[in-house]
């Protein structure tokens, strides 16, 4: 399997030979994403989303998700990746006005199959693929990107330029939606826009026992779910579910059901 290697500043090119599957993956920036070969299936708490060769996909900052990657008949999946760092957003805003921004309550992820303009765009890149650039080719490449974004979903100028820091939403609907998601406490404090200390006091408000405890306790039992009814093999769940080992997975089924789970 070949890793993923950035090439030029804000830009991530990927290459994989074998299928590839990310347990968890955290989406820090603002992201704009073609499959150049190959397919991505990821997941979100919107559902599952599938890119084949030549699709773009938008990926609001602050979303946690657990990705497969597939290689194509050639025996590769390829990607490629621009990013819209605050910075570089907040210098575009104050050189083109302050815009104004109004609540966005769209998808979190935007699907463009196979559109002609991002196509060339995405084209346009391969000449730097294997080539370390400076960072003013980069930043105009990646400005050229926002403003084909910008014209082909004009709404996202109210994401693109959304400065604030996580607001406190609703932490036990935030948890249901997310708890599959292996990552630490801190990460959920900051998304459901609290300190950690916070986080810890409203969730045993909420839940009445420990983030910690509830975690395991709900990962198991989706677990159980999709084992006993959805007649699935326990290596094919436990990651999905939230754990990072089977062996660990294993030990605290069988300590909460009584029974391994390859035998329920």
């Amino acid at each position: 399997m070949a890793n993923p290697e950035s090439l030029i500043p804000y830009f991530l090119y990927s290459c994989y030979t074998d299928r590839h599957y990310e347990a968890e993956q955290f989406v820090p920036e603002h992201v704009l994403t073609q499959v150049i070969a190959g397919s991505l299936v990821f997941y979100s708490s919107e559902g599952r989303h599938e890119l084949k060769s030549g699709e773009v996909i938008f990926a609001k900052k602050n979303q946690l998700t657990r990705a497969l990657k597939y290689p194509g008949p050639e025996g590769e999946m390829k990607s490629v990746s621009v990013f819209f760092d605050q910075a570089f957003l907040r210098d575009y805003s104050a050189e083109n006005s302050p815009v104004d921004i109004i609540p966005y309550s769209g998808p979190s992820f935007i699907q463009f199959p196979s559109e002609t303009l991002l196509k060339n765009y995405f084209e346009s890149l391969s000449p730097y693929h294997h080539l370390q650039t400076n960072k003013p080719l980069a930043v105009l490449k990646q400005r050229e990107a926002l403003l084909l974004l910008l014209h082909l979903a004009p709404d996202l100028k109210n994401v693109l330029f959304d400065f604030s820091e996580p607001g406190k939403i609703d932490l036990e609907e935030f948890m249901n939606k997310h708890f599959r998601f292996n990552v630490d406490l801190r990460r959920f404090a900051y998304l459901t826009g609290r300190s950690l200390a916070t986080f810890k006091r409203d969730f045993e408000k909420a839940f009445h026992e420990s983030p910690s405890r509830w975690l395991q306790q709900k990962r198991l039992q989706e677990a159980y779910f999709q084992i006993k009814e959805k007649r699935r093999k326990p290596s094919d769940v436990y990651l999905e579910v939230g754990f990072e080992d089977l062996s660990h997975f294993s030990f605290a089924f069988k300590k909460t059901y009584g029974v391994a789970p390859s035998l329920v």
